[in-house]
């Protein structure tokens, strides 16, 4: 039989429905009426408990939090801007490589097929590698060969397409000992540039540091064990048709076991490795061993895989066509200016080249001298967790044993809370209790400040105010982190005051740590089980809290949460969260210019607002207990009220304007402009309609709203509507991209009649004998064009010439066609078979679509097209070509 004690003091946790009722360190418990008597019987009883320990003062904690978190931002932005962490050896000549940056951009943008691209810079390349061939010390033999292959392939990049491309460029430099060599290292990287673009960041330094690697590793006394292929590729841009032409018809490509991509999604900073394998962990274990300035992490590699991020690079052909392992590295910050004309050499530091040569000269030399890239496939299996700690060194491990320390973690955390569960005279059950509902009301809490956080940004999408953070990125902290903060607050302060406003305070602080560390166990054991290797970042915020817990955990019931105990307990979460801010920086530095060029469909607020609620959630989890041991939080709720009504109102009133021209700091609104002549043919041949005009493309949610003031000929009555019957809405499209950009304008222009005439011819049409109709064509044009296929209702496109032959991915019933050449190239000829409806084989089967686009010559520009492209304001970018649009049926 229970003991009286026991009885009282059940009753009183009946009582109060909760099991922290007790606070057994201060010798108090409560009594059924909600008060606090001595436990020896005392009749001072009071309507308030009040306990012998300390809460927290609002000031102080809020002062040491502001305090912590502002250093740990400093730290991480000090590691950012550290770009040399150790001295250079001296291997790698930075200021060298800067004068192949600067020679190379000098020749202006690059599209493929233009005599930039095609000759200067392959010339200028060839030049160099033989002045490297003549200087090198003899103890190794280098071999060049300039590629011009031709191929066709699919993609299942936005959407899906096929490619075709005709005589593109590679530079491709073997260097192997005298010996010779039966296994090759290849590292890669591409010289030509969007139209408009000198391709400085992407990626005319990659090229740069390449060279520079060449000419030390050339000068090596020792010779290396295997060859280091240097593959320059002409045509990337072009959705990585250069890389696919070697990768599949290079004799020297059979030898490749391996491959190092150097790319760009921004311009300058640190170079971060953003996805390996597949598999084959000895490449990161290499990449570990050999950088002097890490900059890499797993947590990149799993969202870019994602394809959460609009993008891809050379090393997908490398994985899929050429089913060989390699390390992905890319240029990430100030991707603002990307693809537009700030991408300059000037705007690349020395020590942004120094670092990235250091590594990437480390890591060749290592992997061309190693024992697994002979037999790369015995070292396969397996994955890496890892991640560097601020850019000083690595921290890798296999999977498995990451597997392993998660789960060893996670029964620390079950014994943990396992004792709590575990108290008898129904304690136990109490707090499981206890715990579910805190769990109830943390979940709550977190659904309703994103909720909250995303209607805040649909208002302000509503109000014509989206995209005001573009280059004012701290003003949305101030905006959608305030909010998302001060809802978290309320609604603890809420639960605080009205359900826990009678009990030991210090005991439900210590309770909602438990939850937070549940739930974060609970993310640890989800990501494991799901075998991502991200699974490290909730490990850390696991076991770092944990442990800091167990060695406070008589300070707090000694002495309560004073300053000492809350100084103790953030510093013991340092590591975690200091970890937590660099991936945010990574998140916030990478989709913040994507959002600046992701459509005209997608609300970038509501994007970027869900990327700040759910920061602000992570950053919270493990100071959610401080309101619970604080006094009061009413002045820090006032605070973040005011902070972001005032923001509000601002916002509000268009005090934000989105872009910017600022030489320093540019962030331009990017625009396509395509002076273009649209012809329609009927069945017979003949022309059915006919139009030329200029087509505007805002690759942002704002669309035109900010340019109608400067040109206000562009407007909402020029809007060009989508007409379904024909193919990608007749229009010139240069990617299948018109389902992110639907808001189009189409301004009246006269004619464009280009020096390079579009021809398009129908060779032949035959009926085969399994009952297709077959239809050959030859096109001749400039160096891209776009096809795209339209089968009618009860047709089906059954066979082409393209790829393996099989019609693939379709959008929307659509088939869209790339198309590109270098120079010298013969007509494009190509075939496809339809099957004809069965109701009536004589109606139409298909609709042909056919775009050209000149992106360089005298063809780019007409007069009508530079007038209005003066036009334009100074904090936009507006991308400019020429292009015609012919639709046949058939």
């Amino acid at each position: 039989m229970e003991s009286d004690t026991a009885v009282r003091r059940n009753r009183g946790y009946r009582a109060a429905n909760n099991p922290l009722d007790r606070d057994k360190d201060s010798g108090f418990k409560r009594s059924d009426a909600g008060q606090k008597t001595d436990s020896s019987g005392s009749d001072d009883a009071k309507k308030k408990p009040v306990f012998g320990l300390s809460l927290l003062e609002e000031s102080s904690g809020v002062v040491l939090l502001v305090c912590f978190l502002l250093a740990l931002w400093g730290l991480v932005h000090l590691s950012l801007r550290q770009l040399i962490v150790r001295a250079s050896t001296g291997e790698f000549n930075a200021v060298r490589a800067r004068k192949h940056l600067e020679h190379i951009t000098a020749f202006g943008p690059r599209p493929v097929g233009s005599p930039e691209n095609e000759i200067l810079t392959v010339n200028y390349l060839l030049e160099e590698i033989e002045k490297i061939k003549a200087g090198s010390n003899k103890a190794h033999i280098i071999s060049v060969d300039v590629q011009k292959p031709t191929g066709s392939f699919t993609i299942d990049f936005l959407g899906g397409f096929t490619s075709y491309y005709d005589r593109v460029s590679n530079v491709v430099v073997k260097l192997e000992p005298k010996r010779g060599a039966k296994h090759a290292m290849l590292a890669n990287c591409h010289f030509d540039s969007v139209a408009n673009s000198p391709g400085a960041s992407d990626d005319a330094v990659s090229c740069s540091v390449l060279l520079e690697a060449l000419h030390s590793m050339s000068n090596l006394s020792t010779p290396l064990r295997h060859a280091v292929i240097f593959l320059f590729n002409g045509a990337e841009e072009n959705i990585l048709q250069a890389s696919h032409g070697f990768i599949t018809q290079h004799p020297w490509a059979k030898l490749v076991r391996a491959f190092i991509n150097l790319e760009a999604a921004g311009v300058g900073g640190k170079e971060i490795v953003f996805q390996t394998g597949p598999e084959n962990p000895w490449l990161i274990q290499a990449y570990v061993r050999a950088v002097k300035h890490p900059f890499a992490s797993v947590v990149g590699q799993e969202v870019f895989q994602s394809g959460v991020i609009p993008a891809d690079t050379d090393f997908r052909i490398y994985r899929d066509f050429g089913h060989i392992p390699g390390i992905d590295l890319a240029f990430i910050e100030n991707g603002y200016l990307y693809h537009t004309k700030y991408d300059t050499a000037d705007r690349i530091l020395t020590d942004t080249i120094q670092r990235a040569g250091d590594n990437i000269l480390a890591v060749l030399k290592l992997l061309a001298s190693s024992e697994e890239l002979a037999d790369s496939s015995e070292y396969r299996h397996g994955n890496m967790v890892f991640f560097d700690v601020l850019g000083v060194f690595m921290v890798a491990y296999p999977a498995r044993v990451g597997t392993i320390i998660n789960y060893m973690v996670t029964v620390a955390t079950f014994i943990y809370l396992g004792k709590k569960c575990s108290l008898p005279n129904n304690v136990g059950f109490m707090y499981v209790r206890s715990l579910a509902y805190a769990i109830g009301v943390t979940l709550m809490s977190w659904f309703i400040t994103f909720v909250s956080v995303l209607i805040i940004a649909g208002l302000i999408s509503l109000t014509g105010q989206s995209m005001f953070w573009y280059t004012h990125y701290y003003i949305s902290v101030c905006l959608y982190g305030t909010a998302g903060i001060a809802m978290l607050m309320l609604i603890h302060t809420l639960a605080k005051n009205h359900y826990y406003g009678n009990m030991n305070q210090l005991q439900v602080g210590e309770m909602y740590f438990d939850v937070t560390l549940t739930l974060w166990c609970c993310a640890l054991v989800y990501l494991t089980q799901q075998g991502l290797c991200s699974a490290y970042v909730p490990m850390i915020t696991v076991v770092f809290p944990l442990i800091t817990n167990l060695l406070l955990r008589q300070e707090l019931k000694q002495r309560g949460a004073t300053v000492k105990y809350t100084s103790l307990y953030l510093l013991g979460l340092s590591l975690p969260y200091v970890h937590f801010m660099f991936l945010m920086w990574v998140v916030f530095e990478i989709f913040t210019p994507i959002l600046g060029r992701s459509g005209t469909e997608i609300p970038p607020d509501v994007v970027l607002a869900s990327i700040t609620a759910v920061c602000s959630i992570i950053l919270s989890s493990y100071f959610i207990h401080f309101i619970y041991l604080s006094k009061s939080m009413k002045r820090t709720l006032v605070v973040l009220a005011s902070i972001f009504g005032v923001v509000a109102v601002l916002v509000s009133s268009g005090m934000f304007f989105p872009y910017s021209c600022d030489s320093a700091s540019p962030r331009p609104k990017r625009i396509f402009l395509q002076h273009t002549t649209r012809t329609f043919h009927g069945l017979n041949g003949e022309v059915i309609k006919k139009d030329s005009g200029i087509w505007i493309n805002g690759f942002d949610y704002t669309g035109m709203k900010y340019v109608t003031p400067h040109i206000p000929e562009i407007n909402d009555t020029i809007r060009a509507p989508c007409d379904k019957q024909v193919p990608f809405c007749g229009f010139p499209w240069f990617l299948p991209v018109e389902f992110l950009v639907k808001k189009n304008w189409y301004l009246p222009a006269p004619e464009v009649f280009p020096k390079t005439p579009f021809e398009f011819a129908l060779l032949s049409k035959q009926q085969t004998d399994w009952g297709t109709t077959k239809l050959s064509f030859e096109v001749k044009g400039p160096s891209h064009m776009s096809l795209y296929l339209l089968p009618h209702r009860g047709a089906a496109l059954t066979s082409w010439s393209f790829g393996d032959g099989t019609p693939q991915f379709d959008i929307g019933g659509e088939y869209f066609i790339f198309y590109s050449h270098g120079l010298d190239a013969p007509a494009w000829r190509f075939w496809f078979e339809v099957q004809a409806p069965k109701s009536n084989s004589r109606e139409e089967m298909i609709s042909v679509g056919i775009a050209s686009h000149y992106f360089f010559g005298e063809d780019q520009e007409t007069p009508p097209l530079m007038e209005l492209l003066h036009r334009f304001p100074d904090w936009s970018f507006p991308s400019h070509w020429v292009s015609t649009y012919n639709l046949y049926q058939y």
